[in-house]
């Protein structure tokens, strides 16, 4: 009797040479995009969004966030999350080892190794660089292929901590030096009111340009190396979000209100300022208006809040503009450029208690058309002055605050 091709010996030939088919196909792809997650991520100088890169922070943050559900206080929290960002980036090189690995174990077992055991443990060799399995009937452009890009991914990550880590030391430098002119938590009033007691109010050019530069600095390090975002400072009570903010409330409450002549470097600042915000958010995906206009966009801060933070410079002192209408408009104008972005990072990084920034809930937005958000205004303002910043005491912000005696 002839042979028939349709006997379930060909059958089964047939499926496992499909199977070694889509498993080499598998390999193939698997390979070179995770090394390509792996240049993004490290080697590029610019912030290139990655979908494995995010995966594995989104992963690894999952498990933390139902650790922190369970503590009671802002610092059990705090000492909980300070261990997110190193714990997601070692997750890093172990994600792209792995994938690696199983990537050139499909491929092993593509090309003709009986049994993925056996293919699982010559890429392990060839990866790791042991060299305890034997490879014969294996291209040898293959292995070597292997044995670089393990060597490849693990001398990436050593030299990717000190850079990061060099980063992070310029940023917190400066937020700490900020205490020193804006408090703990950082304040845009307690700023003000401090320089303008030691005489210093005249001389703000050099903050300025110091901020300035460390915008444009975190812009560039935080966009390409976008985990030093969840790292988060050495004291609890200090934060890169809300020193951002509170220096940028400060230039805009200068620029805005303080009768004093127009000052060129805080307007460059807040520019600086926003736009760092800004680029640093769309790396996750931040929705926000990139041309906003205030009173069609509101901002989270209140009007009676801008009062009471006039009336307090003003009981100490400091020259205010006569038209406090005018004043609120162009400060919300000012704020308006970073209102969103600011509470958004605020909110991602669990940022510490800090007024007009973190002490209020991050709403987010769906992307609407600019026609549809000029038709929405009214809506949009009825719900802004529904939102209630977050009680939370701070007792050297009392210390301004009028008294009812008074």
């Amino acid at each position: 009797m002839p042979y028939a091709p349709t006997t379930p010996d060909y059958e089964r030939g047939t499926r496992i040479a499909l199977l070694r088919l889509l498993a080499f196909v598998v390999g193939v792809i698997l390979v070179p995009s995770t090394f390509l997650s792996a240049v993004r991520t490290v080697v590029v100088p610019r912030g290139v969004p990655d979908r494995l890169t995010g995966a594995v922070f989104v992963g690894v943050r999952q498990p933390f966030a139902l650790w922190i559900r369970r503590l009671d206080s802002y610092a059990e929290r705090d000492r909980a999350m300070a261990l997110y960002a190193p714990f997601s980036l070692l997750a890093l090189p172990v994600a792209w080892l792995t994938l690696v690995l199983l990537g050139y174990t499909s491929i092993y077992w593509a090309l003709g190794r009986s049994s993925w055991q056996e293919a699982f443990t010559d890429s392990g060799s060839s990866l790791f660089t042991l060299g305890f399995a034997r490879v014969d009937g294996l291209p040898p452009a293959l292995i070597f292929s292997e044995a670089a890009i393990g060597l490849t991914l693990a001398a990436l990550l050593i030299a990717y901590l000190p850079t990061m880590y060099a980063a992070f030391a310029r940023r917190e430098a400066v937020v700490t030096l900020l205490e020193v002119r804006a408090g703990s938590p950082p304040s845009a009033v307690k700023m003000i009111a401090r320089l303008y007691r030691v005489g210093q109010l005249q001389r703000l050019d050099d903050v300025w340009g110091t901020w300035e530069a460390w915008f444009a600095d975190i812009e560039e390090s935080h966009t390409s190396l976008a985990a030093l975002a969840f790292y988060r400072s050495p004291q609890p009570d200090r934060s890169w979000v809300t020193a951002a903010g509170a220096v940028l409330d400060c230039a805009a409450l200068v620029s805005s209100t303080l009768d004093r002549p127009r000052d060129a470097q805080a307007e460059l600042c807040l520019r600086a300022g926003y736009l760092a915000l800004r680029r640093i958010s769309d790396m996750f995906n931040v929705d926000y208006d990139p041309d906003p206009h205030f009173p069609a966009d509101p901002i989270s801060v209140t009007r009676d809040e801008f009062d009471h933070a006039c009336d307090t410079l003003a009981r100490i002192g400091v020259p205010l503009k006569a038209d406090r209408d005018a004043a609120w408009r162009d400060f919300a104008g000012w704020r308006v450029n970073y209102d969103t972005v600011l509470l958004a990072l605020a909110d991602l990084t669990m940022a510490p208690y800090a007024p007009w920034s973190s002490d209020r809930a991050y709403r987010r937005k769906q992307r609407l058309n600019v026609f549809a958000r000029r038709k929405d205004v009214a809506r949009r303002a009825r719900d802004a002055h529904r939102r209630e910043p977050l009680s939370m005491p701070d007792p050297e912000e009392a210390q301004l605050m009028p008294r009812a005696s008074d």
